[in-house]
């Protein structure tokens, strides 16, 4: 079981032990380091930024919004970054909502299946650098012929010779359409909210896309990034406590009422009435009863939580269930050196 250090998008301000926290990672043993965004931070500058402290750890995007760059700009960043740390960018890319992409990027969000599948064939043709860019659309077509084109667009190869036609591409899923469509096109899946007890639906999923004509990877190559709040603590109840808030929010706030991509991840584990309930309280500004709401068991249905032998338990089950490895936030050192000796065996 590999793990990885998530810093997630930042709040206010950058978060001030952040540099730090990425060496550590490093010395304790941890297979790499991922950035997030949402509409505030972007993920490509805190990756080359404390990356540069490192000269081992894998540097990923969990996730970049395709919304947010057209595909070719993002394969810019990501060979750009594959360049600055010898090799190790993992370019991981996600739909996001509705509300961020047509409220913050001014796009529309439909047909994000279609749109996905466009956009890594045409980052895949910048890595690979066999020919100039071109693709029929209908999302990105290139050369632009739209609309106000000038008629003058040319294909075109990238200057800079990307370091690796490889690099890995992970793709950010909770649905089945998704995730069968993930374990088509992609190297690896970011999944959210993983459900140990859930695995054989997930590998039905999976085993959809890896049976299409021209998939790209088998089970055997294929990586499966969980994220995974693992916390050891001789007060596991306190932890619970804490995360009732975060939960409570990602469930009853996140996203409109009518489409709450991670709602819908808590109802196909079975909390329809849990999850009806939370948003309720939550979307009528009761923040405190929504997170009241949240039963234990949908925190340790995607969490480890306990002691050191409670947590080091656990982690052969995640491992069985198919997950390669644990996407964890670690907030600080202290919790590092706890953390650490599960990282290192």
């Amino acid at each position: 079981m590999k793990f990885g250090l998530q810093l997630g998008y930042w709040m206010a301000a950058p978060p001030a032990n952040a540099g730090e926290m990425v060496t550590a990672a490093e010395a304790a043993g941890f297979d790499a380091v991922f950035a997030a965004e949402s509409w505030g931070s972007d993920a490509f500058g805190p990756l080359a930024w404390w990356g540069s402290r490192t000269s081992r750890v894998r540097l990923g995007t969990s996730v970049v919004q395709l919304s947010a760059r057209t595909p070719t700009s993002t394969a810019m960043h990501a060979l750009t970054l594959d360049h600055l740390s010898g090799g190790r960018a993992v370019l991981g890319l996600g739909v996001s909502g509705p509300q961020v992409v047509e409220g913050w990027y001014g796009q529309p969000f439909a047909k994000p299946l279609q749109r996905t599948r466009e956009y890594v064939d045409i980052v895949r043709q910048v890595l690979a650098r066999e020919a100039p860019v071109t693709s029929a659309g209908p999302h990105y077509p290139l050369p632009y012929a739209g609309p106000g084109a000038s008629g003058l667009g040319k294909p075109l190869k990238p200057i800079t010779h990307p370091l690796r036609a490889d690099l890995p591409i992970w793709l950010g899923a909770e649905g089945p359409k998704n995730v069968a469509l993930t374990a088509e096109i992609a190297d690896g899946w970011l999944a959210i909210y993983y459900a140990p007890r859930l695995a054989g639906m997930y590998n039905e999923w999976l085993d959809e896309g890896f049976a299409r004509a021209g998939a790209r990877r088998s089970r055997a190559d294929f990586e499966i990034a969980a994220s995974c709040q693992v916390v050891v603590t001789d007060d596991p109840a306190a932890e619970i406590e804490r995360m009732r808030w975060v939960m409570s929010l990602y469930i009853g706030g996140m996203g409109a009422p009518e489409l709450n991509f991670h709602a819908h991840v808590y109802r196909r584990m079975g909390y329809d009435r849990e999850v009806d309930e939370i948003t309720e309280l939550f979307r009528a500004g009761k923040k405190a009863e929504a997170a009241a709401a949240v039963p234990d068991e949908m925190i340790l249905d995607t969490a480890i939580i306990g002691d050191e032998d409670h947590v080091r338990a656990q982690l052969p089950v995640w491992e069985k269930a198919g997950v390669t490895m644990l996407l964890i936030g670690v907030p600080d050192l202290e919790s590092m050196r706890r953390i650490a000796p599960l990282v290192q065996g």
